[in-house]
């Protein structure tokens, strides 16, 4: 099987390829890129794809993911018509007072602004204003959500409080779907790392696309949650898939979504002993790791793309060739037999 598709947000006239570009490099995630290294990340998008899709948002280095995705691609003479960017909305620039940004200290390098956030119907507005404004005005946002609307209800003190929050994101989706109405945006659509949340917004909001994290990967994949995923299908939904790997672990990182595996606890245990198996079989059968868990997660009908972000142009390069590698046949046998995938996972 492989993979190398365009497929069409709703009737929005954007067409996603199997792989969207995360963009959080470009605001010196973790680490600080120069100028050229995130010049060969934005090179690598069209290497990849005639026409590639960009998720970028207010939050990454407090907008200068996409500062820089308005200089690379102007440097680079890039046509509008050739990208489509999509933003998460829901945090604001504002001015650094203090030694580092307070949003998500020791995540951003070099980072010289700090940024609140603003999840109602006014805040999403002047969020979606700022993110114009920061991508130069050559550029244009095509693609918006709220940004991680879930981490937004669970900080909720009280069960008031959460219906407040709610409230507050539903009347950002108002605005959201008004810009699109205005011809402003293209399509609408969430993302959040507990798909639960997605499926309670979405007994509110229609969404046009939606993107899921940590939720559908080679490792998780239950039923009720395939149940969900095959409603969305079944009403046209398009679904990008992101974080596959757990935070690295899949392909053999200490961390599991993000947290350090403890190897004495009873989760560590049995995430280590799955990896193990895992890793075993893919020895047997001379199949790389990542090249597994990608097209596990896009045999999905329900599936159009995959959003994944690296800081290196020749991973990029990689990712996009896996596309077209196949797989054999008796590796997904043997990973049902083990027990390694759901036996009831029927597209593999």
């Amino acid at each position: 099987m492989s993979f190398d598709c365009s497929n069409e947000i709703g009737n929005s006239g954007v067409f996603i390829p199997s792989i969207v570009f995360g963009t959080s490099y470009l605001g010196n995630l973790y680490k600080k890129l120069s100028y050229d290294e995130k010049l060969r990340l934005v090179q690598g998008w069209f290497m990849c794809t005639e026409k590639p899709v960009i998720d970028s948002a207010g939050k990454y280095g407090a907008g200068m993911s996409l500062e820089m995705i308005g200089r690379l691609l102007g440097d680079l003479n890039v046509d509008p018509g050739q990208v489509t960017i999509s933003n998460k909305l829901g945090w604001y620039r504002i001015p650094l007072r203090t030694e580092e940004p307070t949003f998500e200290p020791g995540v951003w390098v070099d980072c010289n602004y700090d940024a609140v956030q603003k999840i109602s119907y006014e805040g999403i507005i002047q969020c979606w204003e700022q993110g114009e404004e920061l991508l130069g005005g050559k550029y244009k946002t095509q693609l918006v959500s709220v940004h991680d609307p879930d981490e937004y209800l669970t900080g909720a003190d009280s069960l008031k409080d959460r219906e407040k929050r709610l409230l507050d994101i539903t009347e950002a989706y108002r605005a959201l779907f008004e810009l699109k109405a205005k011809g402003l945006v293209k399509a609408v659509g969430v993302g959040s790392k507990d798909w639960h949340v997605i499926e309670e917004l979405y007994g509110e909001v229609k969404f046009d696309w939606v993107m899921l994290a940590n939720s559908f990967t080679i490792m998780k994949h239950t039923d009720e949650f395939l149940g969900f995923v095959n409603r969305l299908h079944r009403d046209g939904v398009a679904v990008i898939n992101s974080a596959i790997f757990h935070g690295g672990f899949v392909t053999g990182s200490d961390f599991f979504d993000y947290k350090k595996v403890d190897p004495e606890s009873s989760q560590g245990k049995e995430i280590l002993a799955w990896r193990n198996g895992f890793d075993n079989l893919c020895s047997i059968y001379k199949v790389h790791a990542s090249d597994a868990a990608i097209h596990f997660v896009l045999s999905h009908p329900a599936v159009s793309s995959l959003a994944l972000n690296t800081s290196k142009q020749e991973t990029m390069l990689r990712n996009w060739d896996v596309l077209h590698r196949e797989i054999p046949k008796e590796f997904w046998r043997e990973m049902k037999l083990k027990g390694l995938i759901s036996a009831n996972y029927n597209y593999i």
